[in-house]
């Protein structure tokens, strides 16, 4: 695997710490951050485009807006040609 840290909340605490992983093999970016709650997930599945309930082993989660900067360089570190 070739997985590799990006960053992490600039706010993190001992409670919480969102973190953003790339795989470059694979292409994926990978990100640890807060689950939704049952109303925010009920939410999302009612506006899902497909009119389906969130599948098994897939979740709803909060990434905080400070993390946006770090997101981004993940994904120009997997699109580096897009600018």
């Amino acid at each position: 695997m070739n997985i590799h840290f990006v960053g992490i909340d600039p706010e993190t605490d001992e409670d919480g710490c969102p973190t953003v992983w790339v795989d470059t093999h694979a292409e994926d970016l990978l990100i640890q951050s807060y689950r939704a709650d049952d109303a925010t997930t009920a939410t999302c599945d009612a506006l899902s485009p497909a009119r389906a309930p969130i599948p098994p082993g897939e979740t709803v989660i909060r990434i905080p807006k400070r993390m946006i900067p770090i997101i981004r360089k993940a994904c120009d570190e997997l699109d580096p040609g897009v600018s």
